[in-house]
């Protein structure tokens, strides 16, 4: 026989472990200074330049 669950604990397990990964996922999104966050957009800029001037003009 399989073992007996308690729904509610199982509920509020899963539901703690969901928050925990958006937690994770918000601090690796929002968690960066200043300079890392400027360093990012240079380098967005730059890709987004670069994929300009490769482009053929019609």
């Amino acid at each position: 026989m399989g073992d007996v669950v308690n729904l509610r604990i199982a509920r509020k397990r899963k539901g703690r472990d969901e928050a925990e990964a958006e937690a994770a996922t918000n601090r690796a999104k929002f968690g960066r200074t200043k300079a890392e966050k400027k360093r990012d957009e240079q380098k967005a800029t730059q890709r987004a330049r670069t994929i300009d001037d490769a482009k053929l003009d019609e």
